[in-house]
């Protein structure tokens, strides 16, 4: 019957833009995330996630298109009277006062989008440039990246690693060698699937020094702060290395090694003695770690709020472990009360490369500080 046609159930096309439509917008999300990663990075429902797979975050600078409506309500006109010119200004709508001195306001605020994502997902884009720096070939070479690399291309294999391209071109190829060129007849013999294979690069041995003040002056936001740096770079750590070993040190005006839950939990008071750390990282570095078989970070976290009398110490002690270590990191946290006289003001007169300094004023700090501890250099030495 002329005029007619049956579409297939099978007519893929059918349902291929609501495909595309749903990948687009999950790269504009990726996008939007990662123009406010230094937002999400220290998002509470991430920190205090609990192990979750998925979370929850908004994104600020991702619009989603709906209809706006005149506030007014007034009437609108959709022609003129024929005597305009192009450029001429048909009207405007009146200004908005700024709402200053009147009362509460009636403008809406700014809305944003929230979306879920995999913690997995989060962490690939954060740690996408970062590394240890500073790496140096050690005795013991038994810390591995472990990466995916793709090898061949075979006849045979798993639906979900189909070559598409190269499935395509193996159906021009044959229907052009047969004199009926084009894209049809797909048959078994011209799939092609992609192997990858797993493979590991052996560095040398590294351990990290998870420094945190945790004496009274460390209030909630601080040490909220604290742990939202050191919850990324174990993520980062474990993620990207295989074997790297991480002891977590807490302080007040003494030091104890603790397990992880107790880092990552436990708060304390008292004073601050800042030396008492920095003199346990370099006993643990005596007894556990040889800076010939090891690459050693340290990385301390305080509000800076030590006693005055023992910030000398703290300098030398810091040169101390400069010479066992690839890189010592100090950040100190900037609260409500914050005084110029502190730990980093003493740390000023420090010239060695390998100590790094930050200074986190606000939640936004906490990417930028990642980004700045775990820049790896060109002179990164891998076994």
């Amino acid at each position: 019957m002329s005029g007619q046609y049956m579409v297939s159930r099978d007519d893929w096309s059918l349902h291929r833009k609501g495909e595309i439509d749903r990948q687009r917008h999950r790269e504009k999300v990726k996008e939007a995330i990662k123009k406010n990663l230094a937002d999400v990075v220290s998002e509470e429902s991430i920190i205090l996630s609990d192990g979750s797979k998925v979370i929850r975050v908004p994104i600020r600078s991702l619009d989603e298109y709906h209809f706006r409506f005149d506030p007014g309500k007034k009437k609108h006109a959709g022609q003129g009277d024929g005597k305009s010119n192009v450029g001429d200004v048909l009207g405007s709508e009146p200004q908005q006062g700024s709402g200053k001195g009147k009362g509460a306001g009636e403008e809406p605020g700014l809305d944003y989008y929230e979306t879920d994502i995999t913690i997995d997902e989060l962490a690939e884009m954060i740690f996408e440039d970062l590394g240890l720096p500073n790496l140096e070939q050690k005795k013991k070479p038994d810390l591995s990246s472990e990466s995916l690399e793709f090898k061949d291309v075979r006849k045979t294999g798993i639906s979900g690693n189909i070559d598409r391209k190269r499935t395509i071109y193996e159906v021009l190829k044959r229907n052009a060698l047969g004199g009926k060129p084009g894209l049809y007849g797909i048959k078994k013999d011209d799939l092609r699937f992609k192997t990858w294979e797993k493979t590991y690069k052996y560095e040398s041995s590294a351990v990290v020094l998870a420094m945190m003040d945790t004496s009274g002056s460390m209030g909630a936001y601080e040490k909220y702060i604290a742990r939202s740096f050191f919850f990324w770079m174990v993520r980062f750590l474990r993620t990207k290395y295989q074997n790297v070993h991480i002891v977590f040190l807490a302080h007040h005006v003494e030091a104890r090694e603790t397990t992880e839950e107790e880092f990552f939990t436990k708060g304390a008071s008292g004073g601050t003695r800042c030396s008492s750390v920095y003199r346990l990282a370099l006993d643990i570095i005596e007894k556990r770690y040889s800076p010939q078989d090891y690459n050693i970070y340290a990385f301390h976290f305080s509000d800076g709020d030590n006693l005055a009398s023992d910030n000398d110490l703290c300098v030398r002690l810091v040169g101390e472990l400069l010479t066992k270590c690839n890189l010592v990191g100090y950040g100190e946290i900037e609260g409500p009360y914050y005084y110029t006289s502190t730990l980093r003001s003493a740390f000023k007169k420090i010239t060695d490369p390998k100590f790094t300094a930050v200074v986190i004023k606000d939640k936004s700090g906490v990417y930028p500080a990642l980004k700045k501890f775990f820049s790896p250099g060109p002179e990164n030495v891998r076994a």
